[in-house]
């Protein structure tokens, strides 16, 4: 998994690559680099997923004799995948310094006020009073309304099972008669 340069036009990005790498740089919107961030977690995870099937495969000094240059090459192996992992989080920090920096402007909206929700407690605070309300106003009518339905089902069933005892009734007297 590679992530793609910040700059255009195939300028590498940072300190060395001259004003217009870093003009470009600065041009990159905060969702781009959002996606950059999770690329850079997605090779951050994968890096560690081989560090442990390293560690996994490698046998443990207990007095048993081993190759030597498979230690080593394992050993170098883990080594650089440290050494790249180190590199991906300082990657990261960049970027999630950038986000904040490009985001410093904007006012953080609670979670709160995003999701309407209902207590059942019966406490609600004067700062989320308005989502809830509406909310726990929606439940009381969807309530009554099932309340009332309740009603009408019972009447008509009284009314059915009456209608089914006169014909009941009907067909005896008919049946009498014959």
């Amino acid at each position: 998994m590679s992530t793609p340069p910040l700059a255009a036009s195939g300028m590498a990005p940072g300190p060395f690559g001259g004003p217009q790498a870093q003009q470009a740089a600065r041009e990159v919107n905060t969702a781009s680099l959002c996606r950059i961030g999770q690329e850079t977690v997605q090779d951050i995870v994968y890096r560690t997923m081989e560090i442990f099937q390293l560690l996994r495969n490698m046998q443990l000094p207990n007095g048993v004799t081993y190759h030597t240059g498979t230690y080593q090459d394992r050993l170098a192996k883990l080594q650089d995948h440290l050494r790249q992992l180190s590199i991906l989080f300082r990657k990261l920090r960049l970027v999630y310094d950038k986000c904040n920096e490009n985001c410093g402007g904007m006012d953080p909206i609670p979670v709160e006020q995003l999701i309407p929700y209902v207590e059942e407690d019966g406490s609600k605070n004067d700062d989320r009073a308005g989502p809830p309300r509406f909310a726990s106003e929606e439940r009381r009518e969807i309530a009554e309304v099932n309340k009332k339905l309740k009603q009408k089902n019972q009447q008509l069933k009284q009314i059915m099972d009456q209608l089914r005892n006169l014909i009941w009734d009907l067909n005896a007297m008919l049946a009498m008669r014959n």
